[in-house]
């Protein structure tokens, strides 16, 4: 008989397709619908490994597993959750669960996940558990947002570099802050910088602090974001904006946990965590001189890539009813929204992503007369969607670009990366098409290297062999 595997699953046909599997692997599963039977199960048989569903029949699957955490302190356990949340997510890290699958998910994932566990049986430990956080930062269920939640997960209990990557306004300071309220340095100061906000003669000033007469307005001396961030978090925004001299500096900061402050001989040490986030593609400009290559290796430790509002449009209902609470809790009036005027928003483009989301729910949240948000309340405020132009190889990049711009209204400093999204899938599409789905000559006909080719082909969902079809 293979190990055991204990599943606690109350979906007959999850739990059908999921036990068939694992026998198929050689495992034997036991089944069960509930907490009760798990608790029974756990008394009279030692498990390689259990998976459990969050919402079972008679209670919570997470919140209720101190006892079988007391009886079997060393049980990988891997979390099921159709309550597709970043809470969920983190729940099933303060249990020190083994993995986490939000539904649907791949099943030979799965399995492979439970192969894993279970090799790795008995050693794993649980953690304090931390405090649950109502108002954490990040909204939405969609299965873009899943790849979020778990590398966030993921991070919560050590010290990597994390670079977060996204375009303008899809959130990425709020991954930043997530990382930090919800790991083990919340208790320590969360330090926002964003490079591209600050003079370059000051950036250095502004990040290590300088000693008085260090420079010209330099009248006493001041503490950098760096000593000020000590013990907790420091997030550097828009990475990519920041000046080379800058680069060279905190690279040798990163490298040594020392910083010394401009007009300074001391060296201070420094106990911080970075958060790195950028708008732009990070590898060009390595590739014109314009960033550092060690310094990207330093800050790329674990990537986190935000997907684009119009990529996970199935969480604008979500959004818009959390930025409606939000409004109404800033002294706007309450409001509900009906169906129609959610499927109307929906459908708009949203270049400038949740940001632009946002200031557009607040203004509809100042406009509205009624209660309740209709379609012609959204139609009058905010115009018709801007929904985006198909775009193929036959019609002309150029021309329907053209015809896209001419038709979308763009808030400022979004331009350049809305256009390209607009053009990149169509784009990687027919040339993949034109190669037979072959990326290393895709890459070559594209001029970009083939990592950057993939990890774009992974973010716009694009299977490469069926372009080649």
């Amino acid at each position: 008989m293979g190990q055991k595997i204990l599943l606690v699953e109350d979906d007959a046909s999850i739990a059908t397709v999921i036990t068939a599997a694992l026998e198929e692997e050689g495992f034997a599963v036991d089944r069960t619908e509930s907490i009760v039977g798990r608790d029974r199960l756990l008394a009279q048989h030692r498990y390689a490994a259990m998976l459990t569903d969050v919402v079972l029949e008679d209670g919570d699957g997470i919140a209720s597993l101190d006892p079988a955490r007391t009886d079997n302190p060393d049980l990988p356990i891997i979390v099921l959750s159709a309550q597709n949340t970043l809470d969920t997510a983190v729940r099933a890290t303060d249990i020190a669960a083994f993995e986490y699958f939000p539904k649907p998910f791949d099943l030979d994932e799965l399995v492979h996940a439970v192969k894993q566990a279970a090799r790795q049986s008995g050693v794993l430990n649980t953690p304090d558990a931390s405090e649950q956080d109502g108002g954490l930062p990040l909204v939405g269920r969609s299965q873009a947002m899943q790849g979020v939640y778990r590398m966030i997960t993921r991070v919560l209990r050590n010290d990597l570099t994390v670079l977060v990557l996204g375009e303008s306004g899809t959130g990425k300071e709020l991954v930043a802050e997530a990382i930090h309220q919800l790991g083990h340095r919340k208790s320590g100061p969360f330090i926002a910088v964003n490079a591209a906000a600050i003079p370059h003669e000051l950036i250095e000033s502004e990040l290590f602090g300088h000693e008085k007469g260090a420079f010209t307005g330099a009248v006493s001396q001041a503490i950098g974001k760096f000593e000020q961030a000590n013990g907790g978090t420091l997030f550097l925004d828009e990475i990519g904006d920041m000046p080379l001299e800058a680069q060279t500096r905190l690279l040798r900061a990163l490298q040594s946990g020392a910083i010394r402050r401009v007009g300074g001989r001391q060296e201070i040490a420094t106990d911080v965590r970075i958060v790195a986030a950028t708008n732009r593609d990070l590898e060009p400009m390595i590739a014109a001189g314009r960033f550092r290559e060690d310094l990207y290796y330093r800050l790329n430790v674990v990537p986190i890539t935000l997907p684009p509002l119009r990529e996970r449009r199935d969480d604008i209902p979500a959004l818009v009813n959390h930025f409606l609470a939000q409004a109404a809790a800033e002294g706007l009036a309450r409001h509900k929204i009906d169906d129609d005027a959610l499927a109307r928003l929906s459908r708009f483009g949203w270049p400038g992503n949740v940001r632009e989301l946002k200031n557009a729910v607040y203004r509809l949240a100042l406009m509205a007369r009624n209660e309740e948000i209709d379609s012609e309340t959204v139609l009058s405020v905010l115009g018709e969607p801007r929904e985006a132009t198909p775009v193929n190889a036959e019609s002309g990049f150029a021309t329907v670009l053209g015809d896209w711009l001419r038709s979308t209204e763009l808030p400022s400093g979004t331009l350049y990366h809305a256009a390209v999204a607009e053009i990149e899938r169509p784009l990687f599409e027919h040339v993949l098409s034109q190669t037979g789905g072959n990326q290393v000559q895709a890459a070559r006909i594209l001029g970009i290297n083939r990592n950057t080719l993939r990890k774009r082909l992974t973010d716009l969902a694009i299977d490469p062999d069926t372009c080649g079809d």
